[in-house]
């Protein structure tokens, strides 16, 4: 397992990071210890979580289950300083019966500051520890002031409560406004933005709330303070059926089909399955340099993914895949 500076923190993490979206209710707390027990075994360390995971799966599902089962884990095992442990707050759902199952988009609970403080109690509690190592705000909030948010942020890394400050699913136009006023104010700026990326690059009209565009990956080029952590890198697994990767909704198009036609050529050759090879694709870029998050629901597809780690891309393979 390889490791990557944390923006310029100094802190060395995974390259491949662990995301726990499902533990707790897809996949039940005995298979989740071993999941996590197999991960670090791995040589990993960075172990990602959100206070609202996991709130759809099934009816009685409200969100913490996650923190939950991750705590649990931490204190069987006494293993909390081997872990770089991320978790998020402002997406909390208070009423997921209303949402689940359905299109509509939540009524997220935001990232005012009492609200924040609130949610980030709440995920110490479950997850049994005293600070985080990283703090998201995870769905970026355009009704409450920026400063009022990032005034709260600053007051929990000097409450020794979070170590990190990092935003996901944020439009570049406003990251540039949260590193602006961080500087200006001297509060922590944000050290790592989870967005979608993947090999498939998005078509005109995608959600670029969530999905890292050209003009964001520039941004990060320029901005190297920021880490970029890839969530969804392989689309839900889509990769190893091919026509359901070309018709991507977010993606579709014929860029979408001669990529995924390299990507299955080569993985042929390669004896890989195509989500393999696209993992190992994303752990070999170095422009902007993403950490990686899987996120497995099976000990079967962590192993998939580890798996990817042992796979080595020569630069004409490289170039094969991005030309």
């Amino acid at each position: 397992m390889e490791t990557t500076e944390l923006g310029r923190t100094g802190e060395q993490v995974s390259k491949l990071s662990l995301g726990a979206m499902l533990m707790g209710t897809r996949t039940d707390e005995q298979t989740s210890f071993g999941m996590l027990d197999r991960y670090l075994d791995a040589g990993g360390s960075f172990v990602d979580t959100a206070d609202c995971y996991a709130w759809w799966p099934a009816p009685g599902d409200t969100g913490g289950e996650s923190e939950t089962v991750l705590g649990r884990w931490l204190a069987a095992r006494g293993n909390r300083e081997r872990v770089f442990l991320s978790t998020k707050g402002s997406a909390w759902v208070s009423d997921p019966d209303r949402y689940r199952g359905k299109p509509e988009r939540p009524a997220y609970a935001g990232a005012g500051a009492t609200t924040l403080r609130a949610a980030l109690e709440g995920s110490l509690r479950r997850l049994g520890t005293d600070h985080v190592d990283l703090y998201y705000v995870h769905v970026d909030d355009l009704a409450t002031p920026l400063e009022e948010t990032l005034e709260a942020l600053a007051a929990f890394v000097a409450e020794g409560k979070i170590r990190h400050v990092g935003w996901s699913n944020i439009r570049t136009w406003r990251l540039e406004r949260v590193l602006g006023l961080c500087e200006r104010h001297g509060w922590p700026a944000p050290v790592a933005l989870q967005q979608q990326h993947s090999y498939l690059r998005p078509v005109p009209g995608a959600n670029f709330l969530s999905i890292v565009d050209d003009e964001q990956l520039d941004h990060l080029r320029a901005n190297p303070r920021v880490s970029l952590v890839a969530y969804s890198p392989i689309l839900k697994g889509i990769y190893d059926t091919p026509a359901k990767a070309a018709a991507h909704t977010d993606y579709a198009g014929p860029d979408a089909e001669a990529r995924v036609a390299r990507v299955t050529t080569l993985a042929g050759d390669l004896g890989v399955t195509p989500n393999q090879l696209v993992l190992a694709w994303l752990l070999h870029q170095t422009d902007p340099t993403p950490i990686t998050l899987t996120g497995p629901r099976t000990p079967a597809q962590l192993d998939i993914s580890l798996a990817a780690l042992d796979i080595k891309l020569t630069n004409e393979q490289l170039m094969f895949l991005d030309a």
